[in-house]
């Protein structure tokens, strides 16, 4: 048997990172408050009828060039240096690999974000992602942002666990829309789990449930939101808990469960397909 395959996707902004990820060196750069430079977005974004990703894409360009900063991908880089993320995240991947690894899996870990795939990749998690899916530019010969190339909104991010479930990575290539035998996926839907923090996340958690895999919501509270009480309660996700990553966290324990159940389900799927053939 080949070896079991698992994909853990995330969401970035509030569910690895305690905020969104411009409230750290990129706002300081640019000289703004964050609420402001929401307010901007959103403003921008009803006076435009604009969507609420490429208004911030926009926002974040127009604010370089009046500071007089050039967007370039070594300063978006930059901007994840300073991102602060949620207890135990500094351990957290060598640990649940180590631990998939003892129960004869090998774990996959993803990004699909709307946050800035350039801050992200500048970030000292982006070591640990097999592929990072999230929002980035078009950069012109002297090597500044001019366009979005990539935008990835709360419905459009479902793309990406298909890729996922293919193998088909690159996001320009649209062999992914072609039947591909389910034997010959990459990782099963029933193998992935996502992991995200609010309503943006609702459709990949509902596509993930629906095809038998395993969705997180996980939030910021000393108290369970009501949010996400109603995300369990309405089947939109099957477990919600605290962005607590460290080794004896009930998140860490649900993690380690469904590994051991994927491994489980999987031996049992072969003896059945063995069983068949004889």
């Amino acid at each position: 048997m080949n070896k079991i395959k698992v994909a853990i996707c995330y969401d970035f902004d509030k569910t690895l990172s305690v905020d969104d990820m411009q409230s750290y060196s990129f706002i300081d750069d640019i000289g703004m408050d964050i609420n402001n430079f929401w307010a901007e977005c959103a403003e921008f974004s009803k006076k435009q009828g604009a969507d609420n990703i490429s208004s911030y894409l926009y926002m974040g360009l127009k604010k370089c060039r009046e500071k007089g900063i050039k967007p370039t991908r070594e300063f978006f880089y930059s901007c994840g240096k300073d991102i602060e993320y949620f207890k135990g995240i500094e351990t957290w991947f060598d640990r649940i690999n180590a631990f998939a690894e003892s129960k004869g899996v090998e774990l996959e870990h993803y990004i699909i974000s709307s946050g800035v795939k350039e801050i992200i990749e500048g970030s000292n998690l982006a070591k640990y992602f097999k592929e990072i899916y999230a929002c980035t530019y078009c950069y012109d010969e002297n090597g500044e942002a001019i366009w979005p190339a990539i935008m990835l909104n709360y419905t459009n991010k479902t793309q990406f666990l298909y890729r996922i479930n293919k193998g088909i990575f690159r996001p320009n290539d649209n062999s992914v829309n072609n039947y591909m035998p389910y034997d010959d996926r990459h990782i099963p839907f029933e193998n992935i789990i996502y992991i995200g923090d609010s309503e943006t996340d609702i459709p990949s958690m509902k596509l993930v449930k629906s095809k038998h895999g395993y969705s997180i919501g996980v939030y910021n509270a000393e108290e369970l939101p009501q949010t996400h009480q109603n995300l369990l309660n309405l089947d939109r996700v099957d477990y919600i808990a605290r962005a607590d990553y460290s080794e004896n966290s009930e998140l860490n324990k649900i993690i380690q469960e469904i590994i051991e159940t994927i491994y489980h389900k999987t031996i049992l799927k072969e003896i059945n397909k063995k069983q068949r053939k004889q």
